[in-house]
């Protein structure tokens, strides 16, 4: 997001001690607040729903108006008019897969929170440049994974910068990221494969979701 990671923010708190942020793809607004609830119920208390379908702000609408308890963020904001759609729909933040200075800067005007892409020092440089601290490192596991962060991060750590690593990770790499000083929260999307949501097995769901916020309340007491 575009403010120090230092700043006493509630939604940095929240993100940090719910560690893991669901990812999700939804073609069916019909689906959205089931499977927020889902989540939900297994512990996981942030979504961060993709703008890749034509149907995505009618599934942040749907979970603002039916869970709104659960944290949703929209993900894959190209543009700046994406940035003001998200936000008019009442996502509480917006992450990019890179770093785009004019969806940053728009952000910032409309004051939603916002996390670039990151995947080189010339990424990290240009966000830092446009004040952001929490970036998301994307794509992380085919990038090099934790060693290849902990270098790249290496030159900006008395910024105060942090990470949210998505892209690869998995239940079984996960409390490795989590442990890492750098690691804000990790990015989920394991936690609704597209059969569990098509078939609407929401009871598996909250099984994996369960299974994601047991390792975060090991690592950071956070979950439910």
């Amino acid at each position: 997001m575009n403010q120090p990671a230092s700043t006493p923010d509630p939604l940095y708190q929240e993100l940090f001690h719910g560690g893991i942020i669901a990812v999700l793809v939804l073609q069916d607004p019909a689906n959205a607040a089931p499977l927020a609830r889902a989540l939900l119920a297994g512990g996981i208390s942030c979504i961060e729903l993709t703008l890749r379908t034509s149907t995505a702000l009618d599934s942040i609408r749907a979970i603002r108006s039916s869970v709104p308890e659960m944290l949703v963020g929209a993900g894959t904001v190209l543009s700046p008019q994406q940035a003001n759609e998200v936000k008019a729909a009442g996502a509480a933040f917006g992450v990019s897969p890179g770093m785009n200075p004019r969806v940053v800067a728009e952000a910032r005007n409309i004051g939603l929170p916002f996390a670039p892409g990151v995947c080189t020092p010339t990424d990290i440089e240009l966000a830092v440049e446009e004040g952001c601290r929490l970036l998301k490192f994307f794509p992380c596991e085919t990038s090099g994974g934790l060693p290849y962060l902990r270098n790249i991060a290496a030159p900006f750590n008395h910024l105060g910068v942090s990470f949210i690593p998505l892209g690869g990770v998995n239940p079984a790499t996960a409390e490795k990221f989590l442990r890492e000083p750098l690691v804000h929260a990790i990015g989920g999307s394991w936690l609704a494969p597209q059969e569990l949501i098509q078939g609407k097995n929401w009871q598996a769901i909250t099984a994996l979701a369960k299974e994601a916020s047991a390792i975060v309340r090991r690592v950071r007491g956070g979950g439910q």
